[in-house]
């Protein structure tokens, strides 16, 4: 039996010719038929909120795809949307792909300036561009991700997926416009891909295990992050994650792993790997920040709930903006960090050096800036 779909609709559904296919609210499509009415080549599609929901079984082996051609862009009246503009959910062995220069246009300038996120704790959380939800066994290639709300991509509670040949761009002022944010998943690999924003390129929730991230460009941005982990009640552990191959450009970060103070509950980010990576004038090529806090009023009178076990950082190598290129911050000790082969250079008079608290690091092969005392 084929799934159903449901498709929300803010807007004109355009077919190939260009008539409109509907104007109603609430649609209903078949997964088969979707590739077909999606966009044509050269359309732009404005105003437009879309979901896709598997409803019902299908014969074993099934599998759906998806092709996205031309310019989605979305309304940048807020109230029209909820938690995201775009929804892939409950669906199995899906395939988005982009052809044609696909690209999803988030136009949120206009909705940046409303963000109070970095500011507020209790801040009102903007739409992201598109949400994979519960899916298993997906593929999403060759789209282009500009301007997005909030998040470009999001990554929730969903196994098996493969993100290839993703390029993302938004200003590096554009506040939590983070590229791929991965959360309660597992088995998730991103390839190729080039993410130029104003937040993390990639960051990794908690509940997260086996994440495998290859031969990405990152920059703009903060980097690649592990979290923020430990702010949150009940939590999931971090674990089993490899990046390798990756380019940082003028970012704000490396690798960095982030854990709040005063965690309400205890977790473990552990078994990572990060190795083979080329950092050109970042802030903080290496970074464990158990102390992590955006806002002016942090305190610091609390040790992390999360504890941090048996991280490498192998063969790092490139220049540091900043004095510190290496800097470990723990809360309770560390465990098992080691740094292998690790070369960073500061431009400036002085040279770069380390800093580290609670670390308890190991240090294998050749090493610059010198390991901390």
């Amino acid at each position: 039996m084929e799934g159903s779909v449901r498709g929300i609709w803010h807007g004109d559904a355009v077919d190939p010719a260009g008539d409109v296919l509907h104007r109603a609210d609430e649609v209903p499509w078949s997964l088969q038929s979707l590739r077909h009415h999606f966009l044509a080549p050269g359309k732009q599609l404005c105003s437009y909120n879309f979901a896709v929901q598997a409803r019902h079984g299908r014969e074993k082996g099934e599998s759906f795809y998806m092709l996205v051609q031309g310019t989605l862009k979305a309304a940048t009246d807020l109230r029209r949307f909820g938690n995201d503009w775009i929804e892939f959910g409950w669906v199995k062995d899906l395939t988005v792909a982009g052809q044609n220069n696909a690209i999803i246009n988030g136009q949120g300038a206009a909705s940046w300036p409303f963000n109070k996120c970095p500011i507020r704790k209790d801040c009102k959380v903007l739409p992201i561009s598109v949400l994979f939800v519960n899916n298993q066994n997906t593929v999403v290639r060759d789209i282009k991700s500009v301007n997005s709300k909030f998040f470009h991509i999001a990554l929730l509670q969903s196994k098996n997926m493969k993100l290839i040949n993703i390029q993302i761009n938004a200003p590096e002022n554009s506040p939590n416009t983070d590229g791929i944010h991965i959360e309660r998943s597992t088995g998730v690999v991103i390839s190729d891909t080039r993410i130029s924003t104003g937040d993390d390129c990639i960051s990794i929730g908690q509940g997260s295990d086996n994440i495998d991230i290859a031969r990405v460009h990152c920059g703009p941005g903060h980097g690649m992050s592990i979290g923020s982990l430990g702010r949150y009640v009940d939590e999931g552990d971090v674990t089993r994650v490899h990046v390798r191959n990756m380019t940082f450009v003028g970012t704000m970060n490396g690798v960095r792993i982030k854990t709040w103070e005063n965690s309400p509950t205890k977790s473990l980010a552990a078994h990572m790997l990060f190795e083979n990576m080329v950092m050109k004038d970042v802030q903080n090529p290496i970074i464990i920040d158990q102390k992590y806090c955006p806002y002016y009023d942090c305190e610091h009178k609390h040790v992390s709930g999360v504890t941090l076990k048996d991280i490498t950082f192998k063969n790092i190598k490139g220049t540091s903006s900043m004095p510190v290129a290496v800097l470990l911050r723990c809360g309770v000790p560390c465990q098992g960090v080691v740094l292998q082969d690790v070369d960073l250079k500061y431009m400036g008079e002085g040279g770069s050096s380390s800093k580290c608290e609670n670390a308890m690091a190991t240090y294998v092969g050749y090493q610059h800036p010198e390991p901390c005392a």
